[in-house]
């Protein structure tokens, strides 16, 4: 279906020639300036609903940040409609919830997978298919993270619709369900807890993109329950810095 007549996208409000191959992904429309101080030259080329993008240069390259808000549904139209514009790469920068006792406050994550605990990647795949990143993404996320010196993890991480679901299982109609299950993610050794890899890693495979996505720890309430330290932290910048890095590095492979 085409809502316009010169390609520009209904709901992130671009068309061909607005944004780079390589576009990095925040949930917060706030984070997009941020990210783009980073860029040489960076324009803003659109703010529609929740989307928000800038658009400049690393190395000589154009490269651009997008908004994605909260969720599968509002991402999963944010890669649908960035690819139809010529976007090829993304790393998903947010925020997450630690589960292991040793995923600290300010950790990074970079993730491999993500559990498929959510709605949106449902309608794209059969539950059977797993939510993976794409490996030269988390290889590049990785050793940027090294370069920069700075704490982070890999590995899977569980990607859920309710945020109240995660922090106040007991109360939910279905608390016998979400526990039960969060026990269980926990035991195979599940880093952490957020709401968007999912939907991105089944989008991505589906349209042949790569992602990849790394995460600040804003807290970890399974050390809270064993009365570790567990301060809450909120600046994103060595997530950035990372996925920064991360472009650059492969930009000068290509």
């Amino acid at each position: 279906m085409k809502y316009s007549t010169d390609g520009t996208q209904y709901h992130i409000g671009l068309k061909e020639g607005d944004i780079g191959e390589y576009v990095i992904l925040p949930g917060d429309p706030k984070r997009c300036e941020k990210i783009a101080a980073y860029f040489d030259e960076p324009k803003l080329v659109a703010d529609r609903r929740e989307f928000i993008t800038y658009t400049g240069y690393l190395n000589g390259v154009k490269v651009s940040v997008t908004s994605t808000g909260i969720g599968g549904p509002s991402a999963s139209i944010a890669l649908e409609e960035l690819v139809k514009v010529g976007a090829k790469n993304f790393i998903r920068v947010g925020t997450c919830g630690g589960m292991q006792t040793d995923v600290k406050s300010g950790d990074l994550v970079i993730a491999t997978g993500a559990i498929r605990m959510e709605g949106t990647s449902k309608e794209y795949a059969p539950i059977e298919f797993p939510a993976v990143a794409d490996f030269d993404m988390v290889t590049a996320l990785k050793s940027s993270a090294e370069k920069l010196n700075i704490p982070h993890h890999v590995g899977v991480v569980q990607c859920k619709d309710a945020f109240y679901g995660q922090h106040n299982p007991e109360i939910m109609p279905v608390n016998y369900e979400l526990e039960n299950k969060w026990n269980a993610w926990l035991k195979l050794g599940c880093l952490a807890s957020e709401m968007e890899s999912a939907a991105l890693f089944v989008v991505g495979s589906f349209l042949k993109v790569k992602v990849g996505s790394i995460f600040l720890v804003v807290a970890n309430q399974e050390r809270e329950k064993q009365g570790l330290e567990n301060p809450v932290v909120h600046d994103t910048d060595s997530a950035i810095k990372v996925a920064i890095e991360a472009i650059k590095y492969l930009i000068s492979i290509k």
